[in-house]
């Protein structure tokens, strides 16, 4: 039987530094990977990231747990720990950088800054995870912890801001009482009867339990702190509600002071730029908000009139029988050609208008006056197919845009199609 890999981070979270010996070096999918006799590199695992680190040679061959500051030997290569991955064979794969000779004796170094953030996180989840139950009997479903902030997956319909509230202020309350946090391994049957919190769906063996004295039991394999005062603080970030039920954002320790540090420079950035306090930025932003909405309305207004101004300046000579109309406008954007399109064509019976914008994308916006016998979808498929751009529309209205060409090129063919239409109606 193959040998497993002995768990260090089982029995003190805080260990950053061990040796150990190497057992196995392969290849897979391109990767490194190295199984250790023993290992503080915590795997993915249970809602929490891998730890990261190195590995170097040891000289004399020394197996004793040492602390970080030792951690290299002299003169020997460091071997970076990319990944790390545990199996149901029991062992654990580190993913490195480089390849190890089997039976060779190494030092294994933890990202202390690292193993110390999940630390606190993970913790901060326990307790913040225990916090709804104790409240509201409301149980977590899942935890993933990202790179930035963590979540959980609560099994609620919904949760009120006060009920978020009253869960992230006892949460803090046990980090501030300092409660022990202690970890014991006990028979599968045992557990059972000890009121966890969540019982994984084991059915041999032993559990691993993490202890919060007096507030929280449940079966954890991961790294977590000696009491609760080492998680800092938690803090709630962003609720949604989600297939799994409701889903919280949250940050902690470290996290949350770094998270509210970004938070508060935001928020005075952006309350200097409307020349007030930072709790006045909600109603100065919804007051900025109104005024562009009303600024946007107001100028719609007034490209509406010119656009009907330049219509009738374009339409007073015209005869009565059927007229195309060719305009290319390189400073008017689409929306204006569009406005454009629809006066000319609604204020006569007998016109097709054929418009070019420069503003902007460049775009052809192609309409006639309702009753015309044309078909402005397929003269718009046909001009895009030359200009290679994209666009369509129904038999009265088409607009398409294109990239590249010039507005000559598009205003020279918007003729060829004027001529068309013409020599067809004659």
């Amino acid at each position: 039987m193959s040998q497993s890999t002995e768990r260090l981070y089982y029995h003190d979270s805080f260990l950053f530094g061990f040796d150990a010996h190497v057992l196995e070096s392969l290849e897979r999918d391109g990767k490194n990977l190295v199984v250790l006799d023993r290992t503080a590199f915590y795997p993915t695992s249970g809602g929490q990231l891998h730890d990261i680190g190195n590995l170097s040679s040891l000289e004399n061959g020394s197996a004793d747990d040492r602390g970080a500051s030792d951690s290299k030997a002299a003169g020997s290569k460091l071997v970076a720990i990319l990944d790390v991955f545990d199996e149901e064979d029991g062992k654990i794969y580190h993913v490195t950088s480089e390849a190890l000779a089997p039976g060779k004796s190494i030092r294994g170094v933890i990202d202390e800054a690292r193993r110390r953030d999940h630390i606190q996180q993970h913790s901060g989840q326990h307790v913040l995870s225990a916090a709804f139950v104790r409240l509201f009997d409301v149980p977590t479903a899942s935890f993933h912890m990202g790179a930035e902030s963590c979540t959980i997956d609560l099994s609620a319909k919904s949760l009120s801001e006060t009920q978020i509230v009253e869960a992230e202020k006892l949460a803090n309350q046990v980090i501030t009482e300092d409660r022990p946090v202690s970890i014991r391994v006990v028979p599968l049957e045992e557990a059972r009867t000890l009121g966890l919190r969540k019982l994984p769906p084991k059915q041999t063996g032993e559990l691993r339990l993490i202890d919060i004295r007096d507030f929280d039991l449940t079966a954890c394999g991961g790294t977590h702190v000696r009491s609760t005062g080492q998680i800092g603080s938690i803090l709630l970030r962003k609720v949604e509600n989600v297939k799994q039920g409701v889903r919280l954002e949250f940050v902690c320790g470290a996290r949350a002071v770094s998270t509210a540090r970004a938070d508060y420079k935001t928020l005075t950035e952006t309350a200097a730029l409307f020349s007030s306090h930072i709790r006045d930025v909600p109603q100065q932003v919804q007051r900025s908000v109104q005024e562009s909405k009303a600024a946007a309305k107001a100028q719609l207004k007034l490209l509406e009139e010119l656009a009907g101004f330049q219509a009738e300046h374009l339409l007073v000579s015209l005869p009565e029988k059927l007229q195309v109309i060719v305009l290319t406008l390189p400073e008017r954007d689409s929306s204006f050609v569009k406005l454009l399109a629809q006066k000319l064509t609604a204020a006569r019976p007998n016109v097709i208008a054929l418009l070019a914008s420069g503003s902007g994308q460049p775009t052809l916006v192609f309409a006639q006056s309702p009753g015309q016998k044309g078909n402005m979808g397929q003269l718009m498929k046909d001009a895009m197919s030359k200009l290679g751009g994209r666009g369509g529309g129904n038999a009265d209205m088409a607009q398409g845009g294109f990239q590249g060409a010039d507005l000559g090129s598009a205003e020279k063919l918007l003729q060829e199609i004027k001529e068309k239409i013409l020599s067809g109606a004659s």
